[in-house]
């Protein structure tokens, strides 16, 4: 049985280029979210895309599976602030997520910033969302305050 299930759902209408949708989460805690083409590759104008959804997905998973790593160590954050940049590229004649860059500033008493730094690598390559993303360039740059 797995650990866990979720679902969400998109619509679209029109073209790829001229088309918009929109996209829920089972939970009900998404609401519903619109995306374009343009929101995906141009300006937001308060739009979201796939991009954005994975660096929310890589940023929380990673937040979560670094406070999990230092706990286990000894060593709980009192605060991590974590922020993804999820970058669509053309590969092979295609678009393709090629990279997840992870900046995390973090408060955790009784730690150095190389344990902080080796702690978030090791985050950054095994949470859940970092394993999915398996052949993205997945990059860690750690602060500790």
């Amino acid at each position: 049985m797995p650990m866990a299930e979720r679902t969400a759902n998109a619509e679209w209408d029109g073209d790829l280029v001229h088309g918009h949708g929109a996209v829920t989460g089972a939970s009900g805690a998404l609401g519903e979210l619109p995306v374009t083409w343009a929101s995906r590759t141009e300006r937001s104008e308060g739009k979201t895309s796939p991009e954005e959804l994975v660096a929310a997905a890589h940023s929380s998973c990673f937040s979560m599976a670094l406070a999990h790593g230092l706990t286990q160590a000894g060593n709980q954050p009192e605060h991590l602030e974590v922020s993804a940049k999820v970058t669509l590229d053309e590969r092979d004649g295609a678009p393709t997520v090629t990279s997840s860059e992870l900046t995390v500033s973090g408060r955790v008493p009784g730690i150095d910033q190389a344990a902080f730094q080796q702690a978030a690598d090791d985050a950054g390559k095994n949470c859940p969302i970092s394993r999915a993303l398996g052949g993205v360039q997945i990059t860690v740059e750690a602060t500790l305050q």
